[in-house]
Parts: C-alpha cells; sequence; structure tokens
C-alpha cells in the first residue's frame, strides 16, 4: 500500500520526486566529499585501482545501454527502449554505490607533473585537454542528474500514452545525450590516469 502511494505521489507530482531524489543524492556525494559521512571503511590505494576499474567498467556498459535506449526509441521499440534506460539508471546506481567508497574510504589519483618523471610527449597539450574533459564530465555530471531523474520518474510512473502528454521525450533527449557525453568523457580520462600516465594516489 505504501509503495502504491509512493507511486501514485511520483506520478502525480513528478518533478517534486525527482528533485527530492536530487537533493538526496546531492547531499550524500557532497557530505561524503567533505569527510562527514563517516560510513566508509579504509580501502586504500589497492581498493581505489579495484573501484576504478569496475566503475569504466558500469560506465562503459551504461553508455553503450544509453546510446541502444535511443536508438531503439526512435524507431518505435518503446519496450526496449524503456529496459535500456531502466538498465541504465540501475548502472548508474551501481556507479554512486563504488564511487562514494572510493572516495570516501580511499582517495584520488592525480597526475603527476611530467618534469618530474622526464618529457612526455605533448605534455603541454594532454594536461590541459584532460583538465577541461575532466571538468566538462563533472558539470556535466551535476546537470544531468536531475533531468535524468525527471525522465526516469515519469517513466516509470507513466503509461506509454501518458508520456505522450507530459515532458517526457524533450527532457529525455537532452538527459540522455548529457548524460551519455559525460560518462564518455568520465571513462577517456579515467584511461589516461590510470593507463597512460603517471600518477600518483592522495588518500581521502
Amino acid at each position: 500500500m505504501a509503495t502504491a502511494d509512493v507511486r501514485r505521489r511520483a506520478h502525480d507530482r513528478p518533478l517534486a520526486a525527482a528533485l527530492v531524489l536530487t537533493a538526496l543524492g546531492y547531499t550524500l556525494v557532497i557530505g561524503t566529499f567533505a569527510g562527514v559521512v563517516p560510513l566508509y571503511p579504509d580501502i586504500g590505494e589497492a581498493g581505489v585501482d579495484l573501484l576504478s576499474h569496475a566503475i569504466a567498467l558500469v560506465n562503459t556498459v551504461a553508455t553503450v545501454s544509453l546510446a541502444l535506449g535511443w536508438y531503439w526509441i526512435r524507431r518505435g521499440k518503446v519496450d526496449r527502449h524503456r529496459s535500456a534506460m531502466v538498465l541504465s539508471f540501475v548502472l548508474i546506481v551501481l556507479f554512486l554505490l563504488l564511487y562514494l567508497p572510493k572516495v570516501g574510504g580511499g582517495g584520488e589519483k592525480h597526475f603527476v607533473l611530467a618534469s618530474q618523471y622526464g618529457w612526455v610527449p605533448l605534455w603541454e597539450w594532454v594536461y590541459p585537454a584532460y583538465l577541461v574533459m575532466l571538468a566538462i564530465h563533472i558539470v556535466l555530471s551535476v546537470l544531468a542528474v536531475p533531468l535524468v531523474l525527471y525522465a526516469i520518474v515519469l517513466g516509470l510512473t507513466h503509461t506509454p500514452s501518458e508520456l505522450t502528454e507530459t515532458r517526457h521525450a524533450t527532457v529525455g533527449r537532452i538527459a540522455a545525450g548529457t548524460w551519455i557525453l559525460s560518462l564518455t568523457l568520465g571513462v577517456v580520462t579515467y584511461v589516461m590516469l590510470n593507463h597512460l600516465y603517471v600518477s600518483e594516489f592522495v588518500p581521502a
């Protein structure tokens, strides 16, 4: 009964539901970065490396799922689109469950200045490009949250015929595009930081 009531409220007020979920998500992430959420065990550098690899895999699969969802809805395959987008949302929740312990219980990796390890080809281009991609990734990640949540709340609480009377399609296109670009840049910066160049571990 409680579940049905929550669903009805979300159906009637999808924007409010999305904003509440957005606020909860932002609070958890900001609290973790600020060190005021004492929920995470100390995982050390090895744990951070393991979670970084897992996060990159999850984000890659989520990107493919999002692209498929976009492809299918443009061809009128609503059921496939719905399944792909629900899977993408589940994967982003999984990402959050991996990312928060990585930051809160482990730390982060930062580029080491090239001069400390000798000359790196095209470093004067690579490092600024990395910073720009990372900044865009972070900004888009923040902006995508309310859009994604609004689209998913609409999708889960409305029938396909009801969705035609909402802004699901418009918001969904913006959310999916923003999300795909953010995830792609996140994977690219992961590869640069963990596999192509020298980095150092900074504990939480």
